[in-house]
C-alpha cells in the first residue's frame, strides 16, 4: 500500500489532540500527538506514539518522565505550533486535561516508537476537547 494512501486513510479517523512534553537539561522539548490511548487502570497507563526522529522522544528516552496536556478547540494554535516540533513547557494552562507520567516501556513501530507510561498525577481541566479528523481541528460542540 502506498504511504500517502495510508496517511489519507487514517486522517479520516477522528482523535483526541494532545501535546507531549519532556524535559531536555534546561529545556523542555514538545509536540502534538494524536495516539493517546488508555491502556490500563491498575496501575493507571497510557501510550503514546513519539516519531523516532523526534528531539521530544530522544528527552522522554533520556529523562524516562513526559507529561500529556489534552487540548481545548481554543488551544488549536498550541497544536499547530508543536505539530513543528517547537520548544513547550511542560503542562499547559487551561487544557481540558493533564496527565504527569514516568517511561515504563518503549516498543519500537514502523517509523515511530510506542511509548507506555505509568500515570503519576493526572488532573481534569476545562473546555470542549480539540478533535483532529480529516486533517483539520474540530470540537464535539
Amino acid at each position: 500500500m502506498a504511504n500517502q494512501r495510508f496517511l489519507d486513510t487514517m486522517a479520516r479517523l477522528p482523535a483526541g489532540v494532545v501535546l507531549v512534553t519532556a524535559r531536555a537539561g534546561e529545556e523542555f522539548r514538545g509536540l502534538t500527538a494524536s495516539s493517546l490511548v488508555s491502556v490500563s487502570a491498575e496501575p493507571p497507563l497510557v501510550l503514546v506514539s513519539l516519531e523516532r526522529e523526534s528531539a521530544t522522544r530522544a528527552a522522554v528516552l533520556e529523562t524516562k518522565a513526559f507529561n500529556i496536556s489534552v487540548l481545548t478547540k481554543s488551544q488549536e494554535f498550541i497544536a499547530d505550533r508543536f505539530a513543528g516540533r517547537a520548544p513547550a513547557i511542560p503542562l499547559l494552562d487551561g487544557c481540558a486535561a493533564w496527565l504527569e507520567c514516568d517511561l515504563m516501556q518503549t516498543h519500537l513501530a514502523g517509523d515511530h516508537d510506542v511509548c507506555v507510561g505509568e500515570v503519576k498525577q493526572a488532573e481534569m481541566g476545562s473546555g470542549d476537547p480539540l478533535i483532529l479528523w480529516d486533517r483539520s481541528f474540530w470540537t464535539l460542540h
